[in-house]
């Protein structure tokens, strides 16, 4: 039985309730399962931390921060709280999602084509140029809702939303520049991106296409691969700031992770009208 100074439970309702309320500089997400778990699925913005090596990296999670630990069913993740609680950290600041991520799958988005999973294995440039090609998606599939709106309501926050999606590309390039040889400019990189958002690489264009040619498909069905694209983008820049670690980077990319939520709430607010 869990003593209740140990640390703190929380169920992943609560959790989410707790993300959309806080900065994303202010908390870290822990999975402690396997690296073939995490690569089958995982909670956006989570560090893969595998149980067995816990106790070697507990130093490195960032004492001032509260931070959250899920594993497969609840299991794993209380355990990793009590070693958590036993290295000193305040248990005021230490979580166990409980449930899991079984518990979490009841949030996933069914039906729906599944993103690109990233290779966070990958060199920074790679990745870098990778989170332009989820900008220039997200820019194009924006673009293409605006003739697929149930009415003029919708447009202004499509355009917005496809206007930010460039904005956070410039952004990334500041950073991927430094990273190559002889970059070329912004504009003749970005104009060159395919942005395609499917794993098996389908164009954009034949996406929307089912879309129209589905005629059981509803504005929430198109609304909810919105979200699934911010949260891919979201899970990308949170990943990100972990792997540069404290400096100018990772401040960057919390904050663009933090605009991507902000986003989600912006897409969330074009659910409700079922017709398109």
């Amino acid at each position: 039985m869990i003593i209740d100074d140990e640390f703190k439970e929380i169920s992943f309702d609560a959790f989410e309730q707790y993300r959309a309320a806080n900065k994303e500089a202010d908390f870290i997400v822990v999975d402690v399962r396997q690296e073939r778990e995490y690569a089958a699925g995982h909670v956006p913005g989570a560090k893969l931390i595998p149980l067995n090596t816990l106790g070697n990296h507990l130093s490195e999670l960032a004492l001032d921060k509260d931070l959250f630990f899920y594993c497969h069913s609840g299991a794993r993740s209380e355990v990793a709280g009590i070693m958590a609680a036993e290295s000193g950290r305040d248990a005021q600041k230490t979580y166990n999602i409980t449930g899991g991520f079984l518990s979490y799958q009841g949030h996933s988005l069914e039906g729906f084509p599944r993103l690109q999973v990233f290779d966070y294995q990958e060199s920074d440039d790679r990745l870098l140029y990778q989170a332009m090609e989820l900008e220039k998606a997200a820019e194009r599939f924006y673009e293409s809702l605006l003739s697929f709106a149930p009415d003029e309501n919708f447009i202004a926050p499509l355009e917005q939303l496809s206007k930010a999606e460039i904005a956070h590309a410039r952004t990334i390039y500041s950073y991927w520049k430094k990273s190559v040889e002889n970059p070329v400019p912004f504009e003749e990189l970005y104009g060159s991106l395919k942005g395609d958002i499917l794993e098996n690489g389908r164009p954009l264009s034949d996406v929307m296409t089912d879309l129209y040619a589905n005629k059981k498909v509803t504005w929430t069905d198109v609304i909810e691969m919105a979200l699934s694209i911010e949260i891919q983008a979201y899970d990308l820049y949170r990943t990100m700031a972990d792997r540069r670690g404290q400096g100018e980077a990772q401040d960057a990319f919390l904050s663009i992770a933090q605009m991507e939520k902000s986003h989600m709430k912006l897409v969330a607010k074009m659910l409700g009208d079922d017709t398109i």
